[in-house]
């Protein structure tokens, strides 16, 4: 975004440059010559000769001053730059034009967070926390179309609280959005044929396909088909774009989802691939070699296609290989518009975006339920089905699932028994999340799980997660790296029933004397002990920490000497964490970021944050 910053009084230059050091791209204008600004005549002179090279304003004075100055060029919300007033003690950033199509309640806030001033945005759907139906599509890549009424109207009815039916066929980021923000007069259905039009007066629908609703539509056409295209050498395109769409309008879906051209490179300068870019706008195009295309299954192989191309298809393949295996809605059509211009056309559904069932492995954390991710805080959110490691996992994790999703511990199944209740609801289209403890790839007991997913053809996806020995660190308020004497982390276990391979023995990873972080090995403590004494000194520092961040944490320091002991004396059992090594509570060795090259980047001590000085800890 290219954006002026118009200083109106030199009270804001500070304000201004604060602004410009955030917004790349941004340049700093003022009519007195301020230093480090570009000088112009007059403010409003600037905004009418120049003002369409940009596309927001940030004016630093009296709103007056800004209104004034814009109110030549403002001709539609369209088409107008986004416009906002800070005024010169950067107490408020105003969104004063365009702020919803121009983007300019997002940089008020952007601003506002930049200053520290109080934002203000009196559009009403922001304030209601409603979706900005006239920003969604640009948004999340989506084509608008409206049906049985105009924009504006649509958008007044929803805002006004209007029943609303939202239809969701397809699943990408944007509906994950709408539905995890679903307004109460909003109901949300996922097949047509399901909604009661007569109990609403909107309908908002994310769907390729084609409908005939009887209330006022908006429709947002998400790019999820894919065109597959072949054709004669120098194949007169007149007319074929127009046929392809009509053809695609026929079976059902809206040309304005085509999100994907393809061809193999032997056609890639054929007019008719160059003139179909013209009629689907927004879509992109794909060029494939006959290596990509070899191992792609068709319905409607060709040898004479084979002959030529070196692939036995071109349209089903190329639409096939850009839908990421998805499946064909539409198989090889042949056309021809005047004699010896034959062409073929295929298209296919992005597997992505197909509604149906999905798995997501989500890392929970070490315990505390504000250590999961953003991320896998919104799978537990949306999850229909959240399947938990009940022993290692505390359920409070689960107690932001939404109304009417299932929660189970897997504490007391077997394999079989877990996978056979995730099929379950997988088979039914449903979303479920396997909650795992700290981070899953880290003895999270995925693989088996993961073996029998490829085995069905299971949609999966893992979320990592913080790992219980990173909490370890935190809570032992050390670094367990050390300039120049450590560098390595081991993360490792014990030998109990599962034994470890010959390499990875204890007492032959203790050679490095590296932090080490022991998990599951309460148990077999005194054979760690034993081990570890082979390489590191009796006096190694040692922690055992149980249960990290959950509401009974317990830590408990020593030396390697005493480490079963501790371990008995105190209980501790499956759920406890053993870190070796010099870097616990270690204050010791000087990273380079500090050496003396690089102190000119760090402010003294002495004009630091309050409570800071050279001899102990921040306190604030």
């Amino acid at each position: 975004m290219k954006t002026a910053i118009i200083l109106v009084s030199e009270a804001g230059a500070n304000i201004a440059r604060n602004i410009q050091r955030e917004l790349e791209g941004s340049e700093i204008y003022s009519t007195t010559g301020t230093k480090g600004t570009l000088w112009i005549n007059s403010i409003t002179g600037f905004i009418n000769d120049d003002g369409h090279t940009f596309d927001s304003f940030i004016f630093i004075g009296a709103l007056g001053i800004c209104v004034r100055a814009i109110a030549p060029i403002i001709k539609s919300k369209y088409r107008d730059p986004a416009v906002v007033n800070v005024d010169s003690t950067g107490a408020f950033a105003i969104s004063v034009l365009s702020g919803h199509v121009g983007g300019a309640n997002q940089l008020t806030k952007l601003v506002a967070s930049t200053i520290g001033a109080q934002p203000v945005i009196t559009t009403q759907s922001d304030n209601t926390n409603l979706w900005a139906l006239d920003t969604l599509g640009k948004e999340f890549g989506w084509q608008e179309q409206q049906e049985g009424s105009s924009m504006n109207k649509i958008i007044f009815a929803f805002v006004n609280g209007k029943r609303t039916a939202l239809l969701l066929e397809v699943k990408d980021k944007g509906t994950r959005y709408l539905e995890r923000t679903l307004p109460p007069h909003v109901t949300v259905y996922y097949h047509w044929e399901d909604i009661p039009q007569e109990e609403y007066e909107v309908l908002i629908a994310v769907t390729p396909y084609i409908h005939k609703p009887v209330i006022p539509t908006l429709y947002f056409r998400p790019p999820v088909l894919h065109l597959g295209v072949g054709c004669r050498k120098d194949c007169d395109a007149q007319g074929v774009g127009e046929y392809i769409e009509n053809k695609i309008e026929e079976s059902g879906y809206s040309p304005l989802s085509v999100g994907s051209i393809n061809t193999i490179d032997l056609k890639k300068d054929e007019p008719l691939f160059h003139s179909l870019q013209s009629v689907f706008k927004a879509a992109t195009t794909h060029i494939y070699t006959s290596t990509d295309l070899e191992d792609i299954e068709v319905p409607n192989p060709s040898e004479k296609v084979q002959e030529v191309t070196g692939s036995q298809s071109v349209a089903e393949a190329t639409a096939i290989k850009s839908a990421w295996y998805g499946p064909l809605v539409l198989e090889k059509q042949k056309g021809m518009i005047t004699e010896g211009n034959q062409f073929t056309f295929a298209l296919a559904m992005n597997f992505a975006a197909l509604r149906k069932g999905h798995i997501e492995i989500v890392g929970a954390g070490p315990g505390d339920p504000e250590l999961i991710s953003i991320r896998g805080r919104r799978m537990l959110e949306e999850a229909d089905l959240i399947l938990y490691a009940g022993s290692l996992v505390p359920r409070e994790l689960t107690y932001c699932a939404k109304e009417g999703a299932v929660v189970r511990s897997s504490a007391s199944m077997n394999l079989e028994e877990q996978f056979e209740i995730m099929k379950e609801f997988y088979d039914k289209g449903l979303f479920v999340v396997r909650l795992h403890t700290g981070d899953p790839c880290i003895y999270g007991a995925i693989q088996e799980q993961m073996n029998f997913f490829d085995q069905y053809s299971m949609s999966y996806h893992i979320t990592p997660g913080i790992s219980s020995f990173q909490a370890a660190a935190a809570a032992l308020q050390s670094q367990f790296t050390i300039p120049e004497k450590v560098q390595t982390i081991i993360l490792t276990r014990g030998e109990g029933r599962t034994p470890m391979p010959e390499k990875e023995k204890l007492h032959l990873l203790a050679r490095s004397q590296s932090t080490m972080c022991i998990f599951l090995s309460a148990s077999v403590v005194d054979d760690v002990q034993e081990q570890l004494l082979q390489h590191y000194p009796p006096a190694t520092p040692v922690a055992a920490c149980y249960k990290l961040t959950w509401k009974d944490e317990k830590i408990y320091r020593g030396e390697l000497k005493d480490l079963a002991k501790i371990i008995k004396e105190n209980n501790l059992t499956l759920t406890t964490m053993i870190v070796v090594g010099d870097a616990i509570d270690n204050r010791q060795g000087l990273s380079r970021l500090y050496a003396d090259e690089f102190k000119h980047l760090f402010r003294s001590p002495k004009v630091g944050r309050p409570g800071f000085n050279a001899d102990s800890k921040i306190k604030d």
